[in-house]
């Protein structure tokens, strides 16, 4: 990918976490990745993320772009070059936008899916939902921010469970090329997330049995994060 270096600002950025059985994610993931895991169990989740101002790098803010994404995702190790790597493998993407769905994959890493989203966001609390076009991708998430995290959390602290979604700002993604997977690189000028406490959480992905079986997965946490400046790095791809 020949991406140029792509800046602008998160708006906001929802991490809805999920902890699941590693044999599980184990049938999810293509090779090289494998599960990253906190305290046994391995990391999937859903980023509902909006981007403003997007643009690539030296071009003024006013001309940017903005986007509701969401990305579902899983933790991952693997080896590259004898070295042991870490981020998250993609398993799907969509968007609001109609240029993302275009280039994706093409001019950018990962295919994009079109999707709907509606938004309610106040100071006191936020509400999303999704629909792709395709019917496949169904969310809803609906809460508030909080101080702490839930207390069945795998996760010990706060600080924990930001560090380890902080280690994850590599991702990879299908492209249009069978067995080889598409990376690109979140960069941030700074790192704040706070807990989210969800009182409403509906995902067609998670709630699925044929992918994930009784008690092989649970909600874990969530987290949100405001008004972070950032950078978007194309990575070599990854796999035949």
């Amino acid at each position: 990918m020949q991406l140029p270096v792509v800046r602008g600002v998160i708006q906001r950025r929802i991490l809805v976490n999920y902890r699941v059985r590693p044999e599980t994610l184990r049938q999810l993931l293509p090779s090289p990745f494998q599960p990253k895991t906190v305290d046994g169990w391995g990391m999937a989740g859903i980023c509902l993320i909006r981007l403003a101002e997007l643009r690539p790098r030296g071009v003024p803010a006013q001309f940017g772009i903005s986007s509701e994404n969401a990305a579902h995702r899983i933790a991952v190790i693997w080896e590259q070059g004898g070295v042991r790597q870490e981020g998250v493998f993609v398993r799907r993407r969509d968007t609001s936008a109609w240029w993302n769905v275009i280039a994706g994959g093409r001019l950018f890493p990962g295919v994009h899916h079109r999707a709907n989203f509606d938004v309610h966001d106040t100071p006191e609390k936020l509400r999303l939902a999704l629909e792709s076009h395709d019917g496949i991708t169904r969310v809803i998430v609906g809460g508030a921010a909080a101080d702490k995290l839930p207390a069945t959390s795998a996760f010990a602290s706060v600080a924990e469970a930001s560090r380890f979604f902080e280690l994850g700002s590599r991702g990879y993604s299908p492209g249009n090329h069978q067995g080889r997977f598409e990376g690109l690189e979140l960069r941030t000028q700074q790192w704040n997330v706070v807990p989210f406490e969800v009182s409403e959480l509906r995902s067609s992905f998670f709630e699925s049995k044929e992918l994930f079986p009784t008690g092989s997965a649970e909600f874990d946490c969530a987290l949100v994060m405001r008004d972070i400046p950032h950078e978007w790095h194309a990575l070599r791809s990854v796999g035949t």
